[in-house]
């Protein structure tokens, strides 16, 4: 009985944040009540207040030793506070942003507040309908791709500010002739699930609707922890790996990574839990099999045009067929080129919780449909 209850609190839950995300979108009243936002989980940057003034501080999550960033957010209306040495001012709230990356899109498509997005790169694997229709009707333009962004457009956009991701292979110094604030955006560096999500407090910030974000994390925080509530005590443990060969290399995440930490949530051990590294880095086939060849589950993630099945997978490389995952169908697969993964996953971290926990310990939640991951049949 319990558990059916905190089913439908959850199933509750979802609906109360879909219904205040279409709440007064695109309103930005103002900057929000002074000292009320805090940050919980999210490593890749933290708040400071100085007066009206919100102090930004921006490093990689996953090295001590990196390049620090820091911003002063400054009301748009002017502020008697003197700004700290060091510290880029930024206007708030801003009107119009440039968007690099589906994770630094997904905050606005959360919040509500896609008419500040006048500008994003690939298009590759967008779904979002209203975002499409800005993209047609040109109140959102594209810029180019990484490395070769065109500057004209971005120039005719005239953007507040454009979020990067400096750690990334972006060609970023050539935006730096068109005297538009970059703001370097690391939530694809955090480590855990809800420290990815919180950067939607950092968007809020940013807009002026920082209690709107707050809200709505809240909610995302609330789900997350009562499902973990639901795994804590399971007996046995399924072993998951993930990736496939990629020029002969396999690429893989360290024990104290994002995926590490959703599979123990969701009730599974991942195949390197005890590697100390957060970051990613290639292993060849032999590595990987002698660590994963008898794992209950194998995570994929991919674009595929068609059915993706087990024949495919063994089309691709036969060797694919002596994982246990693949002879006993333990395939979790997520599609990208069918599934808005990257625009919205970001943000809905329970959801990704419950696909894994839907496969780990369905009889935790018989009535859940999926809705990224999927047990590939």
């Amino acid at each position: 009985m319990k558990r059916l209850a905190l089913i439908i609190c959850l199933t509750a839950g979802i609906l109360l944040v879909a219904g205040c995300k279409n709440r007064s979108a695109g309103s930005r009243a103002g900057i929000g009540h002074a000292d009320s936002t805090t940050i919980k989980y999210a490593q890749g940057f933290t708040l400071t207040y100085l007066g009206d003034i919100r102090l930004i501080d921006l490093q990689d999550p996953q090295r001590e030793e990196s390049q620090s960033f820091h911003y002063a957010l400054v009301p748009r209306n002017g502020s008697t506070q003197e700004i700290p040495d060091g510290y880029t001012p930024v206007p708030v709230p801003i009107n119009k942003v440039i968007c690099m990356t589906s994770l630094q899109l997904s905050s606005f498509i959360k919040l509500g507040e896609l008419d500040a997005v006048v500008g994003i790169t690939s298009t590759r694997h967008l779904f979002n309908e209203e975002m499409n229709r800005r993209l047609e009707d040109g109140r959102t333009h594209k810029i180019g791709i990484e490395g070769n962004f065109d500057n004209e457009v971005i120039m005719a956009v005239n953007p507040d500010i454009i979020l990067i991701s400096p750690f990334k292979r972006g060609g970023y110094e050539a935006l730096k002739n068109v005297d538009i604030t970059l703001v370097p955006h690391l939530g694809y560096k955090e480590t855990t699930p809800l420290g990815q999500a919180e950067w939607i407090k950092f968007a809020g910030m940013l807009l002026g609707c920082e209690e709107k974000a707050d809200s709505i994390f809240r909610g995302i925080e609330e789900r997350y922890l009562a499902l973990t509530k639901l795994t804590e005590n399971v007996t046995g443990r399924p072993v998951v790996f993930s990736g496939e060969l990629q020029g002969g290399n396999w690429y893989a995440v360290g024990g104290q990574s994002f995926l590490a930490r959703i599979f123990k949530d969701a009730g599974g051990d991942y195949f390197l839990k005890d590697d100390p590294h957060s970051g990613g880095f290639t292993m060849d086939y032999e590595v990987v099999y002698s660590q994963a060849a008898n794992a209950d589950y194998w995570r994929i993630v991919n674009s595929y045009q068609g059915d993706y099945s087990y024949q495919v997978l063994a089309d691709d490389d036969t060797r694919y067929t002596d994982f246990k995952a693949w002879k006993q169908h333990g395939v979790i697969y997520c599609n990208m080129s069918k599934t808005p993964f990257y625009e919205s996953m970001p943000m809905e971290p329970e959801l990704v919780l419950s696909d894994f926990i839907k496969v780990f310990h369905p009889e935790l939640l018989p009535d859940y449909t999926p809705h990224y991951y999927r047990l590939l049949k």
